[in-house]
């Protein structure tokens, strides 16, 4: 089956230098409250309690006795939002580092910020959490991987099985921090992405952006004519519905059917136990795009590059 065509999307990064007037570098009070939803109703508020015990993920920086110039945490009009330069540096999630603000934890250019909404430029920035300095230049990184079936959807097994964390050991040793975007169980190879920008792994992997994921699945018996619109109704599994944004047979014969299913779930072997559930199990199982990112040939335990079109189409897809 040959994958479909990437369209080419503009870059999104943006260049970090830029001269500030007066308007745009001041001491301005911080937006409070975030940005709407889709919906038009208003995130609710970060809670501080949660921050204030939630695990910190910050990256030390190598050079920690750096003096801020200036006066504090300066409002850059046309910055960055602190909780995503938190994110993007593998802190925590968006809506972590939100609550870590909220607790007082993080501080910019020697001043404690706990409003949302802060604006900064990361390349000029101080940014401490719990008073050390976090990494903030770190060189945005987007890779696909084609797991084998096998391997754990791990950075590190302690029971010595071959994981995703094999595969960019030395990338990691290097003092890259790399988040593997969803999961496959052991029995499911196919694409998994790897990035170290936090806040686009968070939302690829929160069902509220509905990424389509597509997979491949070998399964037992012939799915009757009618299958497809049960799954897009949606079935009722122990763990709540589910239901799938496409479905498709591909191949008949010897008692098993090669199927095509997208949906964008993310739950613990839902496509497994989707199937399972309308009496055709899986037999075999591979995951061959994520949004626009599409596994195509690429050799089993290889990992590559995104192009700017995919990273841009990513970014796209979850409003980033």
């Amino acid at each position: 089956m040959t994958p479909a065509s990437r369209d080419g999307r503009p870059d999104r990064k943006k260049s970090s230098s830029r001269e500030d007037t007066p308007q745009q570098r001041s001491k301005k009070p911080h937006r409070k409250g975030g940005a709407p939803t889709s919906g038009g109703r208003r995130p609710s508020k970060p809670r501080a309690d949660r921050g204030a015990i939630r695990l910190n993920n910050a990256k030390p920086a190598s050079i920690q006795n750096v003096t801020p110039e200036g006066d504090g945490a300066q409002y850059v009009a046309d910055g960055v939002r602190l909780q995503k330069v938190l994110a993007q540096a593998g802190v925590a999630s968006r809506r972590g580092a939100e609550e870590l603000i909220a607790a007082g934890r993080v501080d910019v250019d020697g001043e404690i910020v706990t409003e949302q909404g802060m604006r900064i430029d990361p390349a000029t920035a101080i940014v401490r959490v719990d008073g050390a300095r976090v990494v903030m230049d770190e060189t945005l990184q987007y890779l696909a991987l084609n797991k084998p079936k096998g391997w754990q959807s791990t950075m590190s097994d302690d029971q010595g099985r071959p994981c995703v964390g094999d595969v960019v050991a030395e990338r990691v040793m290097a003092g890259q921090r790399l988040f593997h975007v969803g999961r496959l169980d052991a029995d499911t190879d196919g694409l998994l992405l790897l990035t170290n920008d936090g806040e686009l792994a968070h939302r690829l992997m929160h069902p509220s952006f509905e990424v389509p994921k597509t997979y491949l699945a070998t399964v037992k018996g012939l799915p009757p004519r009618g299958m497809g619109r049960t799954l897009k109704t949606g079935v009722e599994l122990e763990d709540g519905p589910v239901k799938v944004d496409g479905f498709s047979v591909l191949e008949l014969g010897d008692g098993q059917t090669l199927v095509r299913i997208v949906l964008h779930e993310g739950r613990k072997r839902i496509v497994r136990r989707l199937m399972e559930h309308v009496g055709h199990p899986v037999i075999e199982l591979s995951r061959i795009s994520i949004g626009a990112v599409h596994l195509g040939n690429q050799r089993p335990g290889s990992l590559r590059v995104l192009g700017r079109d995919e990273i841009g189409a990513l970014y796209k897809a979850v409003g980033m």
